[in-house]
């Protein structure tokens, strides 16, 4: 036995309309045509897939159980459509990625002009948004690639380490912790603090590590990006501890960078869907970010 495409699609138009002259006009044939096509699918099959009540035609036990399976190829063929109009996309030169607004103004930058002097005909659009929207978009397979803090990957997807290094102190220029070229902990007690909010996983961490040495900072700002933290501290209102992406990217700008004695890790993970299509110039732009990652590490080891 081997059914059509055909029979399966007049099946399943019964099935909706409740009648053959109903099931007739949703797909634009006779009602005679659609009978015989019904009369060969239940001979084929074997089964029994309507009682005829009346002009009516009811649904068997059968019937039920063959529209579960068929509804479940309904969505693959709509799924196949979906990757259709995906691929579509690639073959027209789309990048689409989404990432931390920090990683919009720190990394991508210099990875945008180095993958856009090798593919000069490939347009990008960048999506910046924080977590969970961050998390929620990249599950949702509507980005090719995506940049997050941390190393919990979201469902859907995987990851890969891109970028590690410990977080880093900005001061003003002239600041007297200069004097030191790397900070102890003992050496923010009292010392006017610039912090990242309270729910920040980093925030987090670093509060942990202070409670412990039993240092007493004193917090003057609490904002709630790392752009803003630099502003602050640049117009000489205190120290911070940030991130190095950010440290890096204000460094020289009326802002000193030094090392903690302590590690306090910081990681970027680089996101791909599961259930997305790939393309050539998606790995080039990978390999653009690692090219990129790597020079990052250079710089910091630099700093002694």
């Amino acid at each position: 036995m081997s059914l059509s495409v055909r029979q399966i699609e007049v099946f399943r138009a019964i099935m909706l309309a409740g009648s053959v002259t109903g099931a007739a006009r949703l797909l634009f044939t006779s009602q005679p045509t659609l009978s015989r096509e019904l009369a060969r699918l239940e001979n084929l099959s074997g089964l029994r897939l309507f009682d005829r009540q009346g002009g009516r035609l009811l649904p068997t036990a059968q019937a039920l159980m063959l529209l579960e399976e068929v509804e479940r190829s309904y969505v693959g063929l709509e799924r196949i459509n979906s990757l259709v109009q995906s691929i579509r996309r690639f073959e027209h030169g789309q990048l689409d990625l989404t990432c931390l607004p920090l990683f919009s103004q720190t990394l991508l930058p210099r990875v945008c002009k180095r993958f856009q002097h090798e593919h000069g005909g490939i347009g990008l659009c960048i999506s910046a948004q924080e977590s969970p929207l961050l998390d929620e978009s990249l599950s949702a397979q509507r980005h090719d690639l995506g940049l997050i803090e941390g190393d919990q990957v979201p469902r859907g997807t995987r990851g890969e380490l891109l970028f590690s290094a410990d977080m880093l102190c900005v001061l003003p220029d002239g600041h007297p912790l200069l004097e030191r070229q790397r900070l102890a902990l003992e050496d923010f007690q009292g010392v006017a603090f610039i912090n990242l909010a309270g729910r920040d996983i980093y925030r987090q961490g670093l509060d942990e590590q202070f409670r412990s040495a039993g240092i007493e900072r004193h917090t003057v700002i609490e904002t709630t990006s790392a752009a803003s933290v630099c502003a602050m501290v640049r117009e000489g209102l205190g120290v911070a501890i940030i991130n190095p992406l950010s440290a890096l990217h204000e460094a020289g700008r009326g802002l000193q960078v030094r090392r903690l004695e302590v590690s306090i890790a910081y990681r970027v993970m680089l996101i791909r869907p599961e259930f997305r299509p790939s393309s050539g110039f998606v790995d080039a732009f990978c390999e653009a970010l690692k090219v990129e990652a790597g020079e990052l590490m250079e710089r910091l080891e630099d700093l002694g």
